[in-house]
This record gives C-alpha cells, sequence and structure tokens, in this order.
C-alpha cells in the first residue's frame, strides 16, 4: 500500500513548488557572486537541471542545499575558467545624450560605487549585497553559506567599515 503522504522531488508538483520557492534567491545569491545576470541565470538553471536529473536521490528537505551548493559549484569553476579572460577583458561603454556634467557624475559614483563593492572579498560583499538588498537575515545567510551566523556578522562588520572608509567622497 503506498501512502500519499510521501512526496518526491521527481513529481512535478514537488519540483514546481521548490522552484517557485527558491529560484529567486538563489539566482540573487549567484548573481551577488557572479555580478552578472545572464551568467547566474544560466546556473541556477543548470543548478535546477540537476537537481531534476537527480530527484530520486535529493529529498525534498534537502533540495534547496542542494541547489544552493550545485549553483554555487558552477559558480566556482566559471570563475576558476574566465579568471585570465576577465583581466584582459575591454570595457564597453553605452552612449548617451545627456549633460556631460551629468554623464561625468553619474559614471563617477557608479565607478566609485562598483570599485568599493569588487575591492571586498567575496564572502563580504554576498553577505552585504544579500542583506541590504534582498533583506535576508544573518541566520539566512549563514545558511545559504554553510557557515556560523558569528561569520557572517564578522562580514558584515568588516564589510561595512571597508565601505565607508572607501566610498567617504560619495
Amino acid at each position: 500500500m503506498k501512502t500519499d503522504t510521501i512526496t518526491n522531488v521527481c513529481e512535478d508538483e514537488v519540483y514546481a513548488s521548490i522552484f517557485s520557492t527558491h529560484s529567486k534567491t538563489v539566482f540573487n545569491y549567484i548573481y551577488y557572486k557572479f555580478g552578472n545576470e545572464e551568467k547566474a541565470y544560466d546556473a541556477v538553471q543548470e543548478a535546477f537541471i540537476k537537481l531534476w536529473e537527480n530527484c530520486s536521490k535529493v529529498s525534498p528537505d534537502k533540495a534547496k542545499s542542494f541547489v544552493y551548493t550545485v549553483a554555487n559549484n558552477l559558480y566556482l569553476n566559471v570563475i576558476k575558467a574566465e579568471k585570465v579572460r576577465l583581466k584582459h577583458r575591454a570595457q564597453t561603454q553605452n552612449t548617451e545624450y545627456e549633460s556631460p556634467e551629468f554623464i561625468m557624475e553619474q559614471q563617477e559614483f557608479k565607478e566609485k560605487l562598483d570599485k568599493a563593492l569588487q575591492d571586498l572579498p567575496e564572502n563580504q560583499r554576498t553577505t552585504f549585497l544579500l542583506n541590504r538588498i534582498d533583506g535576508k537575515k544573518y541566520a539566512e545567510i549563514a545558511e545559504m553559506e554553510g557557515v556560523s551566523v558569528k561569520a557572517i556578522e564578522k562580514r558584515m562588520h568588516l564589510a561595512l567599515k571597508t565601505l565607508r572608509e572607501q566610498i567617504d567622497g560619495i
């Protein structure tokens, strides 16, 4: 006799529920690490494809952790492969029809902010953006990152201290 209470990730409804519940936060998590929307989107899609391919091996209560781990591993693989190429990639600039002063101020602000965020260590940048942009609590971030809440508090403290020092003129 089969019970209806046992759910399986291979069931369409269960998989769809996991996707709808976690895909946006996994995307944001990976996007903050990559700093690139397209690459983050690809990593999230691939992570959920791997979940589907392994649906019989992953229980629904472990699916969130599985997807975060796969997406993070994909991120690490891409970063490793692109390290040299990213160093030499030319920046493209869009031409806009604004006053030269406005464009210059906007560009200076963006450069200061981008540089300050890029200069943060990856773990501090991710923690900062998940907390300040996504509104994630320290405990949620700690679970995503697989570290203690104290570690997240320390990362946030160091990130804020560094940003205050670097963005003083903004």
